[in-house]
C-alpha cells in the first residue's frame, strides 16, 4: 500500500473503498490505525469514543499505534457519573484531550423537559448527540470509531470503510472478536466500565440503559440498538 494516500483523490469511489477494505482486511487494529493515519494529517481526524464498556480497547489500541490523543467525546448531559469517572480514568492513563461536544442548550432543554427518551428516542438521540457532532464535523476529511461487529446486527454489515458524507469512516476493531477483546483486556490489563460488574454491557445515557447482554440494555423495550451516528454512511 502506497503509505501516502493522496487526500484530494475521490475517496467517494467504491473503487477506492473497495481497495481500502481490501488492503486493511489483513492487518491488526495497530496496523491499520498506524498506516492510516500517517496518511491524513491530525488535524483532519476526527476520533470519537462514547467512554463506554468497550471504549479502553479503541483507546489503547490508538495509544500504541499512533501519536494522536485528541478524543471527541458527545456529552449529552445524560451520562452515568460513572462514565466520566471512566472518562477520567482513561484520560489520566493514556494521556487523552478530550474534547467534549455538547448539544444545543435550547434542544437540550426540550429534550429534557419533555422526556423525549420516554416519547421519542430517535428524536432525543438526534437533538443530543447526531446533530452536535454534525456540526463539528466539517473541518474532518477521517473519521475513526471504536465499532465491533459483534457489538449489533447493524455492525456485522458494516465494512472496515464507509463513506458518511464528506467524511471517509474508519472501523479499524471492526472484526476483532468478543473473545479476542475479552484476551486484550487482560493482556494489557485494561480498567473495566465501572458499571461492568453491575452486569452493563454497553453503556449510553443513564435513562436509556439498563444492565444486559451486549446491547439488550439499550433502549429497553424498544426497537431501537443504534443511537444514529452509525446507522448508514451518509450520501
Amino acid at each position: 500500500m502506497n503509505e501516502a494516500i493522496n487526500i484530494d483523490h475521490n475517496l467517494r469511489s467504491t473503487n477506492t473503498l473497495d481497495w481500502l477494505n481490501a488492503e486493511f482486511r489483513p492487518l491488526t487494529p495497530e496496523q491499520r490505525l498506524a498506516r492510516i493515519t500517517h496518511a491524513f494529517p491530525a488535524e483532519r481526524i476526527l476520533i470519537t469514543s462514547s467512554f463506554g464498556a468497550d471504549s479502553a480497547l479503541f483507546l489503547d489500541a490508538l495509544a500504541r499505534a499512533t501519536p494522536l490523543r485528541r478524543i471527541h467525546f458527545i456529552d449529552t448531559g445524560f451520562h452515568f457519573a460513572e462514565t466520566l469517572a471512566y472518562q477520567a480514568e482513561l484520560t489520566s492513563r493514556l494521556q487523552l484531550d478530550v474534547v467534549r461536544i455538547v448539544p444545543d442548550a435550547k434542544l437540550h432543554q426540550y429534550s429534557a423537559d419533555n422526556e423525549l427518551w420516554r416519547r421519542d428516542p430517535d428524536l432525543c438521540c438526534s437533538v443530543n448527540k447526531v446533530q452536535p457532532l454534525d456540526e463539528i464535523s466539517a473541518p474532518f476529511t477521517l473519521w475513526i470509531t471504536g465499532l465491533m461487529n459483534w457489538q449489533t446486527a447493524h455492525r456485522q454489515s458494516l465494512p472496515l470503510f464507509e463513506q458518511a458524507g464528506a467524511l471517509l469512516k474508519f472501523h479499524p476493531l471492526l472484526d476483532l472478536s468478543a473473545q479476542d477483546a475479552a484476551a486484550r483486556r487482560h493482556e494489557q490489563a485494561l480498567p473495566a466500565h465501572p458499571l461492568a460488574a453491575a452486569g452493563y454491557a454497553s453503556i449510553g445515557c443513564s435513562h436509556c440503559t439498563r444492565p444486559g447482554n451486549a446491547r439488550s440494555g439499550r433502549w429497553s423495550g424498544k426497537s431501537k440498538s443504534e443511537c444514529g451516528l452509525h446507522i448508514k454512511a451518509k450520501t
